[in-house]
Parts: structure tokens; C-alpha cells; sequence
């Protein structure tokens, strides 16, 4: 396929609009010319501070302790477990070096058709999935609220507050990369401001002598930490269109300041807002965490708390719709970036009202998720191993070339070192998973615990690194000057 601009479907002139705030973005897939290429990497700091400064951060961390870590143990997990968001800077890097979204530079990994399928799975059904969750647990909150405010309930309020939600998510999305670096801007400072007024609230009820009723040990407690720490590094590996993000920057932009305030930006408000959801389980009934904190709150703040959690949803999956979108480009339908975004919002919208109103589908969806990491680890595993391989060295012009003579075709449309390596790693996870429903037999053997993240992480690095160098010379070569 030549390079165009995807926003436009197909026989119409490719757009030449600027990348500006307040208005729709012009660039799908497509490349971003050097000439339109503008930004620094700091910039990255508030777009990934504003989705994770949570409310879910709150409930995860609360769950730690619930799992019957002490409070040092959990804090160490939180630490820790949010490194991961490393990956997610590492990844970033090969944005400006390509100047396209993560979802075409992985054609560079498994072949243009290899890649249609992985990121079928990896970047669109599983983008949907979150959407509808994040969308529920943000409706649930509002839905309280009007409750509170005395608006009449029933499925027809509640309807509204799911799709005037979801609207406003779509909208950031639609206008695009511009409008997000602005907005999040503003969302980071003021989501912080109020989360910070929550936290201190939740310190002044904090037991700093809390400990559980049944102190782990052993075997136990290191199932415990193994499953905690994957409940929290499946967050920062859910998350590998950070290059979608940073892609708009300079080609010369430095590498170690795209990656550091991309982690930075995720890594310290997850470890603060995840930190304060442990604390407030040390004396809080955080079974029903939304009431718990409503409890200490003043009730002229409850308000401002719940637009922050809706503001947050807004953010977070703000961000997943729009990569959302260029994946679906990405995978060869021929649409424009914004009814690509539009498609996967009504999809996702559908899944929040059936869930919320019909029937109760999210715990089958939570099951599932429970074996996200299986293919997340090893996607984020392939990626990170392959800008180590080339040395983030990517042609976006050419990668953007879907036809037989592309670099990027490989073996029928197949890069089978990559392929394989993304299995070796989804093997690997399934071996070592643990979940509700299903155990696998390494992780049997090691009393139960989840060691899946880990392994398929660790096992498609290894087999990339050590096979993913083509032997197509064209797909080696370093991109045009």
C-alpha cells in the first residue's frame, strides 16, 4: 500500500491539515512528514499522568491488602510491580523514529499479515473489553450521583449517564493527538488536586499498626506477592500504543527522554494513588470502595470526587479508543481514523449498556481478562526485544507498504521469528498462569502462583533476541535520511 493519509477513506485526496489542538486530527496511520513533526518529549508526562491518576489505582491497591499482605508488603508490591512502565517508555521510543503508530511498526515484527492477526487480538478486542469496563465502573459512579442529586432513576437515566460518558471519551479521541496533549495537560493538574484532597483524607484514617488476621508465610505469602505483582505490572502491559503518543515528535528527539517521561508520567501517580488504596484498607470496608471513601468524605466533595473519577475514565479511555481507531486501520479496514474511533466507541458503548442494563457480563469479561497478560506480555516482550534488534532503526514509508514486494512480507506475509516468538511467550504464560478458572502446570508446581506476566515477557524477549534478525537484508535497512 503507498503511503497516504488514512483519515480519508478510499479515492479521496490525502489531508494536509496541521496537528493542532481543537481540531479532528488529520493523520491516521499514515507518516508523519518531518515538516509537521513538532513537540517535546516532556510533553509525554501529562498525557500518561492524567489516565493514572485513578480511582482504580484506589481499588487495586486496596485489593493488596485485602489479599492478606501487610501494609510494607503491599507498598514494596506497588513499588515494584510498577516498574513495568519502563516497557511502556521503551516502547515509545520507536514513534519518532518510524513517525507512525505502534500498531504499523509491529508489521517490522510479524510480517503484514502476521500482524493483522496479533494485533486483531492484542490491540482491538482487548481495547474494547477495558473500554466497557472502565465505561461501567465510571457510569456506576455516576449513576450514584444522580441518585444523590435526586434525579429520577430508572434504565432511561441511567442510558444517558453511559452514553453522555462515552460521548465525551469519543470526542477526545475523534480530535485526536493535538487535543490530547493540551487537554491532559489541564486533566493531570486537576485530577491530582482532588485525588490529593481524597488521599489526605484516607491518611487521616490510615491504621499504620494494621496488620491482618492471618499473617501470610512461606509458600503462601509468595503466591500472595506473585499475584499481586501481576495484578499491578498487567497495567503498564496493557499499554503498548505509547508510540502512538510520541510519534508527532522530532526524529532526533532523545530516545531516554521520550522513554523517561513516558514512564514517569504513569509510573508516580500509579505508585501514589495505588500506594493511598492500600492505606485506606488498613481501616476502610473497601469491599465497596466507592462508599467507603464517600464515608470520609465531606459531602460537598463527594461531587468533585465523582467528576474526577468520571474525568479519569474520560482520560484513560480517551486513549485506548484513539489507538483503538488507528489499529483498526492498521489491520486493513479501509475507513478514516475517526469512524475507525466511532466503530470501536458504539461496540464498546453496546458491551457498557448491555452489561449495566441487561445483564451482568462483566464478570465473564473480568475472566477473561484474568488471561490478558498471556498475549500482553509477550506482545510488549516481541516489541521491546525488536528496537533492541535493529537498534529502533524503522522506515515508516516502507512499513506502511502492504504489497508483495514490501520489505516487511516476508514468507507469505509472515515474519515467522516473530511469530514464533510471541507464541513461545503465550505458551510460556499459559504454562504459568493462574487464574479462577484454570492453573497451569509450572505454575502448579510452584503452589499456584501467577508467574505468567514474567514468563511470557521474559520467554518472546529471549527467543526474538536470539532469532528475530531478519534474513530479508530490505527489512534490516535502516530508513532514508
Amino acid at each position: 500500500m503507498a503511503t497516504r493519509d488514512l483519515t480519508a477513506t478510499a479515492g479521496q485526496p490525502a489531508a494536509t491539515t496541521a496537528d493542532r489542538a481543537g481540531k479532528p486530527e488529520a493523520h491516521g496511520i499514515d507518516h508523519i512528514p518531518d515538516g509537521e513533526r513538532h513537540g517535546r518529549p516532556r510533553e509525554l508526562f501529562s498525557v500518561w499522568a492524567a489516565p493514572n491518576v485513578s480511582y482504580l489505582s484506589l481499588v487495586v491497591g486496596a485489593s493488596l491488602v485485602l489479599m492478606g499482605l501487610t501494609l510494607g508488603q503491599a507498598l514494596a508490591v506497588i513499588a515494584t510491580g510498577n516498574l513495568l512502565w519502563i516497557l511502556t517508555g521503551v516502547l515509545a521510543v520507536s514513534g519518532p523514529a518510524a513517525g507512525t503508530t505502534g500498531s504499523v511498526i509491529s508489521r517490522a515484527m510479524y510480517g503484514i499479515v502476521g500482524n493483522k492477526v496479533i494485533i486483531a487480538l492484542t490491540g482491538w478486542l482487548i481495547s474494547a473489553a477495558y473500554l466497557a469496563l472502565n465505561w461501567s465502573a465510571a457510569s456506576v459512579a455516576g449513576i450514584g450521583l444522580a441518585g444523590q442529586l435526586g434525579l429520577p432513576g430508572g434504565p432511561v437515566t441511567d442510558a444517558v449517564i453511559i452514553c453522555a460518558i462515552a460521548a465525551a471519551t469519543l470526542v477526545v479521541a475523534v480530535y485526536g493527538h493535538a487535543t490530547i496533549v493540551r487537554l491532559y495537560t489541564v486533566l493531570s493538574v486537576a485530577l491530582t488536586l482532588v485525588f490529593v484532597v481524597v488521599s489526605g483524607y484516607v491518611i487521616g484514617h490510615t491504621d499504620w499498626s494494621y496488620r491482618p488476621g492471618h499473617a501470610l508465610h512461606g509458600g503462601a505469602l509468595w503466591v500472595t506477592l506473585a499475584g499481586g505483582f501481576a495484578l499491578i505490572a498487567s497495567t503498564p502491559l496493557s499499554y503498548s500504543n505509547s508510540p502512538d503518543l510520541a510519534r508527532y515528535l522530532p526524529r532526533d528527539s532523545s530516545p531516554v527522554a521520550v522513554a523517561g517521561w513516558t514512564a514517569l508520567g504513569a509510573y508516580l501517580p500509579s505508585v501514589l494513588f495505588t500506594a493511598v488504596g492500600a492505606l485506606a484498607a488498613t481501616s476502610l470496608d473497601m469491599s465497596d470502595p466507592q462508599r467507603a471513601l464517600e464515608g470520609i468524605l465531606p459531602p460537598w466533595f463527594i461531587p468533585l470526587f465523582v467528576i474526577a473519577v468520571v474525568g479519569n475514565t474520560v482520560a484513560n479511555n480517551g486513549l485506548t479508543a484513539y489507538s483503538a481507531g488507528l489499529t483498526l486501520q492498521s489491520i486493513g479496514v479501509r475507513l478514516g481514523r475517526i469512524p475507525a474511533v466511532l466503530i470501536i466507541g458504539v461496540l464498546a458503548t453496546a458491551m457498557t449498556l448491555w452489561a449495566l442494563l441487561v445483564f451482568d457480563f462483566l464478570t465473564s469479561v473480568n475472566t477473561m481478562l484474568e488471561l490478558v497478560v498471556v498475549v500482553t506480555g509477550p506482545a510488549v516482550g516481541v516489541y521491546a526485544a525488536d528496537i533492541l534488534v535493529r537498534r529502533n532503526r524503522y522506515d515508516g514509508r516502507a512499513l506502511l507498504d502492504e504489497s508483495r514486494t514490501s520489505p516487511f512480507w516476508y514468507d507469505a506475509g509472515v515474519n515467522r521469528a516473530g511469530v514464533a516468538a510471541f507464541l513461545a511467550g503465550a505458551v510460556a504464560g499459559v504454562l504459568c498462569v493462574s487464574t479462577s478458572f484454570w492453573t497451569g502446570p509450572v505454575a502448579a508446581l510452584c503452589g499456584g502462583a501467577n508467574l505468567s506476566l514474567l514468563a511470557g515477557l521474559l520467554v518472546s524477549a529471549a527467543v526474538h533476541t536470539a532469532f528475530g534478525r531478519s534474513r530479508h537484508p530490505a527489512a534490516n535497512a535502516a530508513p532514508a535520511a
